[in-house]
């Protein structure tokens, strides 16, 4: 669980110090650095490195979250073969941040800090667990509704619980312990959304009045494709993969200054591959909204 819960650290020492070894591993000129620490920090870090280590011209970089990269090289005086470029495009696909796609750096940072996704943050069992909890209550809701009361949401039934079990408890203590600073005002009720396969939802903010900075949420069943975009700059995108059994903390900036929303089946892609998308239900924990004040 610590491995989860430790924060991210940024362009911290093993990054530069890969860099230096490439450097002198390659016989670079000292003027690449700059080159290299913007391959190291592209979601496509490792197709970028096998051009220029191959002699091929780069294409435009594009910003992505840093990953952690080590190296270990048994010797110093050859540049790196095929099985050891191998190895740093596993490294580099293995990055805690591998479930964020963006092109934006601006929006990269918003999202490492603000968009935080805990993928197998419960069990197979803990989800059948909360699934078999919620669903008996679902079906009261015979049929998926297709108009919201706010036009947010499209095919969906959703209630809002507080009498969970003594086996569910526990789950929903750690959502709310890693999304919510102690002493912090929680929402009691915690709301259950079931979306429809051939349901979305459009894009919007949630409202002030329901929830305060931060929204936690866990995906059962089926993953999904949520993209955020900014309120005044429509260029600012960013896709997340919310995969089954995932946790996501959304707050602050990406809580107010970003819309979000869930693609519909035949729109989820993630990094231009199809995700299959079926009937998805998410648990979702809130804290209070900040107190109004009128003058």
């Amino acid at each position: 669980m610590s491995q989860r819960h430790s924060g991210h650290s940024g362009l911290t020492c093993p990054v530069f110090t890969s860099i230096s070894v490439i450097l002198e591993v390659c016989k670079l000129p000292k003027g690449h650095t700059m080159l290299l620490r913007t391959l190291f920090r592209s979601k496509h870090a490792q197709e970028h490195c096998a051009m220029f280590f191959s002699g091929r011209n780069c294409s435009k970089s594009v910003f992505c979250p840093p990953p952690i990269v080590t190296f270990t090289r048994q010797q110093t005086t050859q540049t790196p073969d095929k099985a050891e470029l191998q190895h740093l495009k596993n490294e580099l696909s293995d990055s805690k941040f591998s479930y964020l796609h963006c092109h934006v750096p601006e929006v990269v940072e918003v999202c490492q800090r603000d968009m935080l996704v805990y993928e197998n943050f419960i069990t197979e069992e803990e989800e059948q667990m909360l699934y078999k909890e919620v669903e008996p209550k679902l079906k009261r809701h015979i049929r998926y509704e297709y108009d919201h009361w706010d036009d947010a949401i499209h095919g969906y039934r959703e209630i809002e619980r507080s009498d969970w079990s003594e086996q569910s408890q526990p789950i929903l203590q750690r959502v709310r312990r890693l999304a919510f600073p102690p002493g912090v005002p929680q929402v009691h009720l915690v709301h259950v959304l079931d979306l429809a396969k051939d349901g979305w939802i459009k894009p919007h903010v949630d409202s002030v009045k329901f929830a305060g900075n931060t929204i936690a949420g866990l995906s059962l069943l089926s993953p999904c494709v949520m993209r955020l975009v900014h309120k005044d700059n429509k260029a600012w995108i960013a896709d997340v993969l919310l995969k089954p059994r995932s946790l996501y903390i959304m707050r602050d900036a990406m809580r107010y200054d970003y819309t979000h929303e869930v693609l519909k089946t035949e729109e989820s892609k993630f990094r231009r591959e199809e995700v299959s998308r079926d009937r998805r239900i998410s648990v979702i924990c809130r804290n209070e909204p900040a107190e109004q004040t009128t003058d």
